[in-house]
């Protein structure tokens, strides 16, 4: 009896013990799964933080707004665009192709670009359209509009004979020539001047001499016409340039600048197929369209192309 008393109070005192422990473990796991939820929330409340601060960011962005540079009123540059807080517009000596291209007129606000054959271009990456006719043929196309943009300053301010483009296969093609009466012939694929015609300087002219530029020369030809500039030297008519088939070619056609010596520009393109000449948004900031000296990097990405470092250069066209 006394043996079945002592094995009755070992296995009493054993199950007592097993019980404590089973208690202690599971306050150990009730502790556990505490930390847990505590880690979770304070996680949680560290992706609230920065979902804040990116909410913050994100309405600073989306507080600039592209009505804020825009005077849907102005019909050219100078008046349709607002330069950008604490800048100031380059002032454009008149006479010069900057003040040229600066009251140059501009389609009405909210005008798409149109392809040569009328249709309408998709997308919106445009802020402006020049008006600037295209004819109803593939050829002005990327350097063809700044050709042309050239050639019409060079034409309306009675510099007729500074009027000069090269091909691609190095012909120099003036207006000089044309309009005495020569026109271009091939020999072998080889281009020359032959007198077949009466002299003429009028439009329909004129356009005719652009039509022959523009199916024989490109950004190939247009590189060899240019030299580099340090983006601090920019001014209107410098462009962005890479040679190629196909290259691609953006004009700077405004600049404002601010105290500090800082300036903003504007781009302007043509593009293929051939369509309408247009002031391009900033990829970088699309409510905004200046591009900011500061902000320049290369590659360079504009709203098409990209260009690569040494592409800012100057044309010889004025000279």
């Amino acid at each position: 009896m006394n043996f079945m008393k002592r094995n009755k109070f070992y296995l009493l005192l054993i199950m007592m013990i097993c019980i404590c422990w089973g208690c202690k473990s599971k306050n150990m796991n009730t502790v556990t799964n505490e930390e847990a939820e505590s880690t979770i929330v304070e996680n949680s409340n560290d992706i609230k933080t920065n979902d804040n601060e990116s909410k913050e960011e994100s309405t600073e962005e989306s507080a600039v707004k592209l009505s804020d540079f825009i005077n849907p009123e102005g019909n050219t540059l100078f008046t349709r665009f607002i330069t950008p807080k604490g800048y100031k517009r380059v002032e454009a000596a008149e006479g010069s192709f900057a003040h040229f291209i600066g009251n140059y007129n501009l389609e009405p606000d909210g005008t798409p670009v149109y392809y040569f054959d009328k249709r309408e271009k998709a997308g919106n990456g445009h802020a402006a359209v020049f008006s600037m006719e295209v004819a109803e043929e593939d050829l002005q196309q990327c350097a063809d509009s700044i050709m042309r943009i050239y050639a019409e300053y060079l034409y309306k301010s009675g510099k007729q004979d500074k009027i000069s483009f090269t091909f691609v296969d190095g012909f120099v093609c003036d207006y000089e020539h044309w309009r005495q009466g020569y026109r271009v012939k091939f020999s072998n694929d080889k281009p020359y001047w032959e007198q077949s015609t009466n002299p003429d300087s009028g439009e329909e002219t004129f356009k005719k001499y652009l039509r022959i530029v523009f199916a024989y020369s490109s950004t190939l030809s247009m590189e060899k016409e240019s030299r580099p500039v340090d983006i601090s030297e920019i001014q209107v008519g410098d462009i962005f340039i890479k040679g190629g088939s196909p290259g691609h070619v953006v004009m700077v056609a405004d600049i404002c600048e601010n105290e500090a010596g800082e300036k903003a520009f504007l781009l302007a393109q043509g593009f293929m197929p051939a369509q309408s000449f247009h002031i391009i948004k900033n990829p970088a900031h699309s409510e905004d369209p200046w591009y900011y000296e500061g902000e320049i990097k290369y590659p360079l990405r504009t709203q098409n192309y990209t260009f690569d470092e040494g592409s800012l250069k100057r044309l010889d066209y004025l000279e």
